[in-house]
């Protein structure tokens, strides 16, 4: 078998090349999906089957085009609030082209090598990011969890069983899988006064069709649907990403984020193409994949496939599984993808990492809102990152035995959180004619730097002092020599590279 051979049978069957784990998976998030999708629909205004078609075109077709194998993309909450203004004032129409645009951004995306912003993502904006995750998936289950019947509780309880006690004795089959089996087979043979799938909404019966939006091609409509593309290609990029980082670590695996960004655009094209709205990845269904043995693009494909099956064939049935299967189902995945060991952490971990990842969940949560709870936790760390590394320098004063002349030995970073004190250092009453600054191990790092120290010059000279500056290394004297002013008066300056 050649390497390319053996790299395709593990991108399609992942590392334990076994298709039924593959199959079985992709089944469960199968089912796991509808309830979601119509939910989704219902958020943007829009027909159940805009969502329930958008989550099996996604999902067949990233199974094909992402860069990470085993995650599940679909129809998501996410993009799903943003479009509500654009569905209730222009029409459904006007949601598939701008889903066609979001595609289109999220491919130029991919090949800008926009996915290189992760390595700004700390990992205590992911932690926060997945805690935020888990907190608004049980969150989704409680309208299912209030004033409702006790069989609906019972069933929530059996659920729970099944899924954590069945893999004790045997794992051949997911025990979510099984818990959604049985829990149906009881519901319709005793009639228990339960929630069920069809109770969500109508499901859709048989295939989407390929349609283009009726949409007229004007410079009019462009204007009214880029704002909503911009914002669901940026909000779609942003979970897709972070989920394929948490799928990384829990599958100890690495995935191509650049040929995802893309992916996610021609997914989203192809959602739109049938009738579907916007998607992105899905935390929630990709640890149930993971979790059930998912590891491979088989499984993703699958999950859209009988998702469609289910559709096209088995609608009346699928209506019947009772939603307290689905939630028990939810509720695994909320307590699987909480990390619990985030919470003991807090005592040890650095505060401004546990701020940042408070703050992320914290925001996520008030405002369902995820790439704003995801934005507060970066600007945040970077607030951090940079009053940390302002502080990382020193000005040392030596005066000389005749007091003729003061040297100023400046050690650390210099950039614009720390010019203010690098500035105060000069200041002081000393009557020295000469003064050296011995930039040795000094860093400048931008304009702002430069602009401190032109300050610093400029101010020593108008007192009646020679300005001496020595061991600047390559890259601080080249912004120097670009930048500075203090060279450029007339006056020798003494600028001695080291």
């Amino acid at each position: 078998m050649t390497d390319f051979s053996v790299r395709l049978r593990q991108q399609w069957l992942g590392e334990n090349g076994s298709p039924r784990h593959e199959l079985l998976a992709g089944i469960v998030v199968a089912l796991a999906l509808i309830p979601e999708a119509i939910g989704f629909s219902i958020i943007a205004g829009v027909d159940p089957r805009v969502g329930l078609y958008a989550s099996v075109a996604i999902a067949m077709v990233i199974a094909f085009t992402g860069g990470r194998p085993g995650m599940i993309s679909a129809a998501t909450a996410a993009v799903a609030v943003l479009v509500v203004p654009l569905v209730r004032d222009h029409g459904v129409e006007y949601l598939f082209a701008a889903t066609i645009l979001m595609g289109l951004i999220q491919i130029v995306a991919g090949y800008a090598r926009l996915d290189l912003l992760m390595q700004f993502v700390s990992r205590s904006v992911i932690t926060g990011f997945v805690n935020a995750l888990a907190i608004l998936i049980f969150m989704a289950q409680l309208p299912q969890l209030t004033n409702v019947t006790w069989q609906a509780y019972a069933m929530i309880a059996a659920g729970l069983a099944i899924i954590y006690l069945l893999p004790r004795l045997t794992r051949a089959v997911p025990s979510p899988l099984v818990a959604i089996l049985v829990l149906s087979a009881i519901s319709i043979w005793t009639g228990a006064p339960v929630n069920s799938v069809g109770d969500m909404g109508q499901l859709p019966e048989g295939l989407p069709s390929l349609v283009l939006p009726d949409v007229p091609l004007t410079l009019e409509t462009l204007q009214i649907i880029l704002p909503y593309s911009l914002a669901m290609a940026a909000v779609g990029l942003l979970e897709s990403l972070l989920t394929a980082q948490i799928v990384d670590d829990m599958t100890h695996t690495d995935s191509d984020k650049r040929r995802e960004c893309a992916g996610q655009g021609g997914a989203n094209i192809a959602a739109a193409l049938v009738g579907g709205m916007g998607g992105c990845a899905m935390i929630g269904q990709s640890v149930i994949n993971i979790t059930s043995g998912g590891r491979g693009r088989l499984s993703t494909f699958t999950a859209g496939a009988f998702l469609l099956f289910l559709l096209a064939v088995l609608g009346p049935f699928v209506g019947q599984i009772p939603m307290p299967a689905l939630v028990a189902v939810m509720i695994m995945v909320s307590i699987g993808t909480f990390s619990w060991n985030s919470i003991p952490n807090l005592r040890h971990h650095p505060w401004p990492s546990s701020v940042v990842m408070l703050t992320t969940v914290v925001v996520v949560v008030a405002t369902h809102d995820l790439s704003m709870g995801v934005l507060a936790g970066v600007l945040l760390s970077g607030i951090f990152f940079a009053g940390k590394v302002q502080r990382m320098f020193a000005v040392e004063r030596l005066l000389s035995l005749d007091g003729a002349q003061v040297t100023y030995r400046v050690t650390g970073q210099i950039f614009f959180a720390s010019v203010d004190r690098f500035v105060r250092a000069f200041q002081d009453d000393a009557a020295a004619s000469n003064v050296l600054i011995d930039l040795t191990a000094a860093h400048f790092w931008d304009i702002s730097a430069v602009a401190a120290l032109d300050k610093i010059v400029a101010r020593l000279r108008r007192e009646g002092r020679t300005v001496e500056m020595v061991g600047t290394n390559r890259a601080s004297a080249d912004l120097v020599d670009r930048f500075a002013l203090h060279d450029k008066t007339g006056v020798e300056t003494g600028l001695v590279p080291h």
